[in-house]
């Protein structure tokens, strides 16, 4: 492998989960000790005094609040609980000492600077006060706090103790703290990274091949949230692209199938007229309407072929308008007076007087068309269509009927897909082409009304929808 693939190659790896969750989970850790650092270390001394401070403020509010009675046993008391030492001058010139001989204090030693200091704390004006101090002769920080009252001045003397031996021991044990942050993000990386980047590669992989056309895939789920409801998505989604291949091989073999019929049988007149008939005026002419009739066959196939084409492309173009309902009806049925008269169909209409609604008056019809030529190729033998209409608080609803041979339960969704095939298979209509269905919820989705099916199996299909008044 050259330079450059090996440089591209680790570009890629760059951005891989498991580099970056590395790197994340690294600058956690440091961002821990970073912290850590700030106040363990920086914060420590101040963090100390500050300690120290309150904890004599905590001493003189105790010493205040007390009496001469027990003045005495307190001050010996917080001498030695809180390891400082404790001086009383009073204000008649006597000294008592608590917690005096311990080491480090300042107040049993003749120190210019303690000295100076107590003389001060004893002419203040406040009731209490306190200095930070450094005594020469310990070579240590301290703090001298004095409190006035009643009885005299009250001096609290605590050394401030050298932590940096504590610092120093706590900057290598944040060293470790480092270290073992490191491996321990390596290794939760690593582990984290496999977890999660394993089922995403499988299902990258198996998307591929989905992506090449091979639709028999089973996503797995892995029990993390995201990617269980990514695989159940996908599972889904390849279902619903296996069920769309079917239909379109479906479409492809009956539109195929719809176009090669009557042109074999325009292709097979013709040349029965070019070779035989065209001598005879009355055979000619029954050959010529054959043509012409397979013709017109194609021609409304590809008419609605077109016209579906330009409702899934538009879907928003709609021209309403207020009209009769009844009325088109009306005129739709006696179009279809030459079956009724040489085929004895049957077409029972329930129709109120009027019904005014709002609607493109032509896709309306072109709905009822379909739905008309739907029932007319797939009714019983008595040859009968209901046509119902009913008004509603704010439409019609209109019921087409058959009494065929119904739908499978199973079925029922699907029967709105262009050729979908059931157990009686596609069958070329007597005057649509097989798509109609398509047109008609493309159409009355364009309306944003409800529509459906009901059908009982040997009793016959009804299909219905609403338009708005």
């Amino acid at each position: 492998m050259n330079l450059k693939n090996k440089i591209i190659k680790w570009k890629k790896y760059q951005n891989s989960f498991g580099i970056k969750t590395l790197i994340s989970l690294l600058l956690f850790s440091l961002g821990i000790v970073f912290f850590l650092w700030i106040f363990q270390i920086i914060f420590l001394k101040i963090s100390y005094e500050k300690y120290q401070i309150k904890k004599m403020n905590t001493m003189a509010i105790e010493i205040e609040n007390s009496s001469l009675e027990t003045m005495d046993s307190l001050l010996q008391d917080l001498a030695y609980q809180n390891d400082v030492c404790i001086q009383l001058d009073t204000n008649y010139g006597a000294v008592i000492s608590y917690n005096i001989m311990q080491n480090d204090c300042g107040l049993n030693k003749n120190i210019s600077v303690i000295n100076s200091l107590k003389e001060k704390l004893k002419n203040m004006n406040y009731q209490k006060y306190g200095y930070k101090l450094f005594n020469p002769e310990s070579k240590r920080k301290a703090y001298l706090y004095g409190i006035k009252n009643n009885y005299g001045t009250i001096f609290i003397y605590s050394t401030l103790e050298n932590i940096d031996t504590t610092s120093t021991i706590l900057k290598e044990q944040l060293v470790y703290i480092l270290l073992f942050l490191f491996v321990l993000a390596c290794v939760v990386a690593y582990f984290l990274s496999k977890k999660i980047t394993k089922p995403i590669i499988s299902i990258t992989n198996k998307a591929k091949e989905m992506g090449k056309g091979n639709y028999d895939l089973v996503f797995q789920e892995n029990g993390i949230l995201e990617i269980d409801a990514l695989a159940k998505t996908l599972n889904i989604a390849c279902q619903d692209m296996k069920k769309i291949d079917e239909l379109r091989r479906d479409l492809l073999s009956n539109v195929s199938h719809d176009l090669k019929t009557p042109l074999t049988m325009i292709k097979a007149y013709a040349e029965m007229v070019r070779d035989i008939s065209y001598q005879n005026p009355e055979k000619r002419e029954k050959d010529l309407n054959i043509i012409i009739e397979e013709t017109d066959r194609l021609t409304i196939l590809v008419n609605d072929l077109l016209e579906l084409s330009k409702l899934e492309a538009d879907r928003q173009s709609l021209k309403l308008e207020n009209y009769d309902l009844v009325l088109e009806i009306k005129q739709i049925i006696k179009k279809y007076d030459i079956i009724k008269e040489t085929e004895d169909y049957h077409f029972i209409l329930h129709l109120p007087e009027k019904a005014m609604v709002c609607a493109e008056k032509n896709k309306i019809n072109q709905v009822i068309y379909n739905l008309l030529n739907n029932a007319i190729n797939y009714t019983g033998k008595d040859k009968k269509v209901i046509i119902q209409v009913t008004e509603k608080k704010k439409s019609f609803l209109i019921e087409i009927e058959d009494t065929g041979k119904g739908i499978k339960e199973s079925d029922l969704p699907y029967i709105w897909d262009r050729y979908y095939k059931n157990e009686r298979n596609h069958r070329r209509n007597v005057v649509g082409t097989g798509i109609g269905l398509s047109i008609v919820r493309n159409i009355l989705e364009q309306h944003n009304v409800n529509y459906g099916v009901k059908s009982k199996k040997n009793k016959g299909t009804i299909f219905y929808f609403e338009v708005n008044k």
